[in-house]
């Protein structure tokens, strides 16, 4: 029996209990993380590294610096992190453990080991004291949150006054008839390229349908100053179809 009165979320197009989507995120991501990297050139044509890079590039890491990178688990964003500060620590928090786990095959992680932490958690719940980080990234992460709100409440939370959120996130073109043909790719061509490098059609289904669910621009940009955050812009990506988001805890 199910209570009628729990809240609900969305999974894709779909309305389920609150309850239920954390396990189902962690479904979908422990399926696909051995695959995980591949997809990634594959759906984006390889320009998620290019919006990686834009990414370090607005950040500019300092020597020594402490980051918090969630949904962070192949470790794209802390290596990058990491060899543009020079030395400084990396902590790579993930909600689904295969993902975590194949990040620390990488062989950047063997050469990081000693800056490079791997720590299974919450992002609406973070296993870490306030005040504890320098910078907080993710990268394509939150629109999987059940909560992006009680997330990004956390990001704050967790990072010392003068601390920097940074926020990579699939977004939407403003020009409705470039966001149509997106939206044929999307739709008609990614589930099909997860069914043949995956073997997994549901999982990108999923995915896509995510990304269609999450705020806009402007609507994330209020959810990242609602959160406490100052000095909070957006940056558009390929025409928006990712966008980044800044904040400081002032």
């Amino acid at each position: 029996m199910t209570d009628e009165n729990a809240k609900t979320t969305h999974f894709g197009f779909t309305e389920i209990p609150e309850s239920e989507k954390a396990g189902r995120v962690r479904g979908v991501f422990g399926s696909v993380a051995s695959k995980y990297d591949v997809m990634n050139d594959a759906m984006s044509f390889g320009i998620h590294r290019i919006w990686k890079d834009a990414m370090m590039d607005w950040l500019a890491p300092r020597k020594g610096q402490r980051l918090l990178d969630v949904a962070g688990g192949t470790g794209d964003i802390a290596f990058r992190f990491l060899d543009r500060a020079g030395s400084g620590h990396a902590t790579v928090c993930d909600l689904t453990e295969p993902m975590l786990v194949e990040g620390r095959k990488r062989a950047e992680a063997a050469a990081r080991a000693d800056s490079l932490d791997w720590v299974v958690g919450d992002a609406m719940a973070l296993p870490f004291a306030d005040n504890s980080f320098d910078v907080y990234t993710i990268s394509f992460g939150i629109r999987n949150v059940t909560q992006p709100q009680q997330a990004l409440n956390e990001a704050f939370r967790v990072l010392r006054p003068g601390g920097r959120l940074m926020v990579l996130e699939f977004s939407q073109i403003p020009n409705e008839m470039m966001q149509k043909v997106y939206d044929l790719y999307s739709f008609h061509i990614i589930p099909r390229m997860g069914q043949v490098i995956a073997n997994d059609r549901d999982s990108y289904q999923y995915l896509v349908e995510s990304i269609r669910r999450f705020p806009d621009q402007d609507r994330f940009l209020q959810m990242v100053r609602e959160a406490g955050f100052g000095n909070a812009k957006y940056r558009n990506l390929s025409l928006g179809i990712a966008c980044l988001h800044s904040g400081w805890k002032i």
